[in-house]
């Protein structure tokens, strides 16, 4: 088992990584026997899994609720229910929420969390590849309104995150894949370990194999993680971790937050991206294909070709990188180096987007 830390002082809190079992001790310690727990999670979880989970649970007073499975559930009316839910229980702060499941649970979770009697504590147990390398990490809670995604929500650690591969073996291909697409983007914004570890290894990481996911899932967090600790609320180098978020988040909000997953708009945003840099003089040829080639090795989607810049330039005007009424975007350089410039042509966007 892995063990890497992140937050700073009171707030700081460690991410075990395992391709075993939960450790129950681990657990239990951060739970205690006498206090309520109430296991968020959706109805893409596998049944056997909650099950398990209440099973290593030390607590006689568990209880669980599920939401539908989906983005859609990341809403207001999910958040009145499980607020609801606490004060039908009589949850104190002494009480515990636990995320199980990915990252719409565990941000809506870590949100209500943050809010319910000015805040309890929570844990995360991400079920998901793209959980697991990305939003149980570093604190960002939130649910999506009308005007975008996650325009609502709040900077809240959780006290615990557990992670392990087994979750994986059941997750479907389109979830998997979504994954992969953010543990691609950690390679793209310096971390060369991982995209030496991607190159080379294409066909173990589509095949999951056990040990080559829990490298992967480690070396993501590594970076996720460092990044987070120096900047906890998104003031300065964070904002690199939204490498093609912005284009990302457009395509969601495009598609209605349906029939596309985060990690496969996301995956789109960072080729988008990635030729915006090229056309700005950041990256070479050479280097875009790179990584166009890098994602496809991973039997990705690199089809961004149906979104037009007309389409998507009304959900990028609620981006929340916009500052001074400038629209900031992550671009890369020649090192694989990700960085934030409000200094662009906007007619690389077009371009990048014809």
């Amino acid at each position: 088992m892995t063990i890497i830390s992140a937050g700073k002082g009171a707030s700081k809190y460690n991410i075990h990584i395992t391709g075993k079992n939960l450790p129950k001790s681990v657990l239990n310690s951060n739970l205690g026997k006498k206090n309520k727990i109430l296991i968020i999670t959706d109805s893409g979880v596998p049944k056997k899994h909650i099950k398990k989970l209440k099973e290593l649970i030390n607590s006689k007073s568990v209880h669980t609720l599920v939401l539908d499975n989906g983005e859609r559930s990341k809403s207001f009316s999910s958040f009145k229910k499980i607020i609801d839910k606490l004060f039908e229980l009589r949850f104190d702060r002494s009480d515990v929420l636990i995320a199980f499941g990915g990252g719409v649970v565990g941000d809506i979770t870590g949100f209500s969390a943050s809010t319910f009697l000015r805040g309890i504590k929570y844990i995360q147990i991400p079920t998901t590849l793209l959980a697991q390398v990305d939003s149980s990490v570093g604190g960002k809670t939130a649910i999506n309104v009308p005007q975008g995604k996650n325009l609502v929500g709040a900077f809240y650690n959780p006290s615990l995150v557990l992670i392990s591969t087994e979750f994986l073996n059941t997750l479907p291909e389109s979830e998997y894949k979504s994954g992969l697409g953010e543990v691609i983007k950690y390679a793209f914004i310096g971390n060369k370990k991982l995209k030496n570890i991607i190159e080379k290894n294409p066909e173990k990481i589509i095949k999951r194999k056990s040990s080559i996911l829990q490298t992967i899932i480690e070396e993501s967090i590594k970076t996720k993680s460092k990044i987070v600790t120096k900047d906890e609320k998104e003031s300065g180098i964070r904002a690199i971790l939204n490498f093609g978020h912005t284009f990302g988040h457009a395509i969601e909000a495009k598609n209605n937050y349906k029939n596309i997953t985060h990690g496969a708009a996301i995956t789109l945003g960072m080729i988008i991206a990635s030729k915006i840099s090229f056309f700005e003089g950041h990256i070479s040829k050479y280097q875009l294909d790179n990584i166009i080639n890098m994602i496809s090795s991973l039997d990705l989607d690199i089809n961004h070709e149906k979104y037009k810049y007309s389409d998507l330039k009304k959900f990028m005007s609620t981006d929340k990188k916009i500052s001074d009424g400038k629209l900031n975007l992550i671009l890369i350089n020649e090192k694989f180096e990700a960085f934030k410039t409000a200094k662009f042509n906007y007619k690389n966007i077009s371009k990048a987007l014809s």
